[in-house]
């Protein structure tokens, strides 16, 4: 994929995953982000963390001991596992899910 077409479709999942933080309770969930990072912070003091991963044109996740690698899928026009082909957003969903203990709606 294109550089300048990866960072654009890498910072609109970024900026997107963001807006969703925005609507948790910070006692709850909270994140920051950096260039190219989302961390989601938890008051227990678990640390997930979405980041770019230029030099593979992928998005990584990592939460708790797991991590995934995501590749841009053009024709569904999405991010996907590069193992099992899950939806990244959809993941998201449910590991914070799992996390907090009640059902989140995906980004």
């Amino acid at each position: 994929m294109e550089t300048s077409i990866y960072t654009q479709r890498v910072d609109d999942c970024l900026r997107r995953v963001a807006r969703w933080l925005e609507a948790f309770d910070p006692d709850e969930l909270d994140y920051a982000t950096t260039d190219g990072v989302v961390s989601l912070l938890f008051p227990d003091g678990a640390r997930y963390v979405l980041n770019r991963q230029s030099a593979a044109s992928q998005v990584w996740f990592a939460a708790g001991a797991r991590a995934w690698h995501y590749n841009w899928d053009e024709a569904g026009a999405r991010w996907v596992d590069d193992r099992d082909g899950h939806a990244l957003y959809d993941n998201l969903a449910r590991v914070v899910t799992e996390k907090l203990g009640r059902k989140v709606a995906a980004p």
